[in-house]
């Protein structure tokens, strides 16, 4: 071994290319025979001569062989074989090491039938929807009214007519961003993706409409390919389909955000109609009137019914009430102060009569007098004072001085 200027190892005799591409043809000679699956994509039938040349593709990714096998075989296997069928072929890998490419050399063709490709789209659907690719709850709902209209569809296709006329006779001012494709054969599926992907990187675009006019099972095939639903699921931008007629069903139909029935329905349903949208306004901006009236009016008649109330009416009724049950009161106090004050008055009368009939002074008018010791001791027996004391004698009128002198 040795180093270059790299600094990376390199073998000391390197190989040719002759000898690479020979070691390549012997491993791929004893791969033997295998069984393929695939699309056709071209025929190619020389007058004349024994061997069919076949351009066979995957359908779910951009790959295909060259098939190369005899006349009689073709016929007894696939006689009516066109291009964008399915077959199944018994066949030899072979590499060319002058050219450096791979074939196919077939002994036996069979073209896939109906029912066989009804039940491989059966267990495609099977594993898709085990995967989540059909769940509801990652389905987006597209926008009421979209800023621009992605569209996918043949070029010069009814259902890109209808599209186009239908969205715009119900939104003139819609706007698309159109990509014409393959919609059927074996090119359809990779044109689409890659259209895809450039719809689903332009931000202005706000949903994706992939729209084809109706056909045979064998016509819709690519709509039911695992790669475009795989590309449509992975897609950030709101997917529509609107594949053929009310009855078919692709898988493309189950993995999109929305699916339409037709062309003419998904032109339906991504944009609102104009002459609709302005009917449901103008009853919005009626019934929006009628409910401002109505509350006006009920307001109306409420401050109505305040103002005929006799409080807001003739507001000095309530003083004059007040004032004359004022006035009553007054009234009523008063004659009850007078009642109290005569009841007093008379009380007083009585009592100023008894106490001036108890009153020693009454006593003193009839004639009685008050004998009293000089210490004002009343004298009440003649025991009480002796010869020569003091004495004052009181009168109803004034007092005199006396001494005991027996």
């Amino acid at each position: 071994m040795s180093t270059d200027e790299a600094g990376r190892s390199t073998p000391e005799e390197p190989w040719p290319v002759r000898v690479v591409s020979q070691k390549v043809g012997a491993w791929i000679a004893r791969l033997g025979w295998v069984w393929v699956d695939g699309q056709v994509a071209q025929i190619s039938r020389r007058p004349g001569a024994s061997t069919v040349f076949l351009t066979l593709r995957d359908p779910s990714a951009d790959l295909s062989l060259t098939v190369t096998t005899n006349r009689d075989v073709l016929d007894t296997g696939a006689p009516e074989l066109r291009e964008g069928a399915r077959v199944v072929l018994h066949a030899k890998p072979e590499f060319y090491a002058a050219r450096g490419t791979l074939s196919l050399r077939a002994d036996e063709i069979r073209q896939v039938g109906l029912g066989e490709l009804l039940a491989r789209l059966e267990k495609l659907k099977k594993l898709l929807a085990a995967e989540g690719l059909f769940d509801r709850a990652r389905k987006r709902r597209p926008p009421f009214l979209p800023h621009r209209i992605g569209l996918i569809t043949g070029r010069a296709s009814a259902a890109e007519r209808d599209v186009l006329t239908n969205a715009r006779r119900r939104w003139p001012a819609v706007e698309f961003r159109t990509v014409n494709v393959a919609v059927q054969g074996p090119s359809a599926v990779p044109q689409i993706v890659d259209a895809l992907k450039v719809l689903d990187a332009d931000p202005a675009v706000d949903v994706i409409v992939i729209a084809r006019g109706g056909g045979g099972i064998e016509d819709l095939l690519p709509f039911s390919d695992e790669a475009l639903c795989r590309a449509v699921f992975a897609c950030r931008t709101p997917v529509v389909s609107a594949i053929g007629h009310e009855t078919d069903t692709p898988l493309l139909d189950y993995v999109a955000d929305l699916r339409a029935s037709t062309p003419t329905d998904a032109a339906k349903r991504i944009v609102p109609d104009l002459t609709e949208e302005v009917r449901l306004i103008g009853q919005a901006r009626s019934r929006l009137e009628r409910a401002v009236r109505n509350l006006v009016d009920r307001e109306a008649h409420r401050l109505g019914l305040l103002r005929s109330r006799p409080v807001l009416a003739r507001p000095q009724v309530m003083v004059d009430q007040r004032a004359t049950e004022l006035t009553a009161l007054r009234q009523r106090a008063d004659r009850c102060l007078d009642h109290r004050l005569a009841g007093a008055r008379d009380e007083l009368r009585h009592t100023l009569a008894r106490l001036r009939a108890l009153s020693p002074a009454a006593t003193l008018d009839r004639g009685y007098a008050i004998v009293q010791r000089a210490d004002g001791h009343v004298v009440r027996a003649a025991g009480e004072v002796g010869k020569g004391d003091p004495l004052r004698v009181r009168l109803a009128e004034g007092e005199l001085a006396a001494t005991v002198d027996g």
